[in-house]
């Protein structure tokens, strides 16, 4: 298996990425079909296609300001744009050469890319890891009003899941899971987010 590789639920047209909010922005959101304000599309937002990493991120929903979970549908293009406008969080000598180019392309890019290891259902960490993408500036405003297709709640949903953990039915648990399979990144992305070729 690869160590770094896009695992999402998508189709032809769309792909699947998670964010978790307090009530006060998630359910204007929904209703809106898009993020409106309280959001603020000013700050950098962190979205992660990865169901798992998202209940290890918010705690199942238990998090201050992470009680709602949404699934946030948005076309493919605007993924594929993002990636291919994104700067590794930290440093990698084999993509940018020296410090100062990647200080230049952090400044300069409106997407951070994060690879952190992927978790299990009892979310301990795997061996192999998960992206984690955030939009700031020109690519907030972009996921806003160009990217989404639907966003839906799924609270509700992550805590029933959450419950059979709970309740050690983790073969049923682990039914219910969202099916995340491998996406197929365009090669010419692959480099630029330090995924394996």
């Amino acid at each position: 298996m690869k160590e770094r590789e896009i695992r999402a639920v998508f189709d032809k047209e769309t792909i699947t990425v998670y964010q978790a909010y307090r009530k006060g922005i998630a359910l204007p959101a929904v209703k809106a079909q898009t993020f409106v304000s309280p959001f603020k599309v000013e700050r950098m937002t962190w979205i992660k296609p990865s169901f798992l990493w998202m209940m290890y991120r918010s705690g199942w929903a238990e998090k201050e300001g992470q009680e709602h979970i949404l699934a946030v549908k948005i076309k493919r293009e605007g993924f594929e744009w993002a990636l291919e406008n994104a700067c590794l969080s930290t440093f990698k000598e084999n993509i940018y050469k020296t410090h100062e180019n990647w200080k230049e392309k952090l400044n300069s890019t409106p997407v951070r890319i994060q690879w952190d290891p992927e978790k299990n259902i009892k979310l301990d960490n795997l061996d192999y890891k998960s992206i984690q993408i955030g939009l700031k500036g020109e690519a907030v405003k972009k996921y806003v009003k160009d990217w989404i297709v639907q966003i839906d709640d799924i609270t509700d949903f992550s805590k029933e899941i959450h419950q059979l953990i709970i309740n050690n039915e983790i073969g049923k648990a682990k039914d219910k899971l969202p099916k995340e399979k491998i996406y197929p990144l365009p090669d010419f992305i692959r480099p630029i987010i330090n995924a394996d070729l």
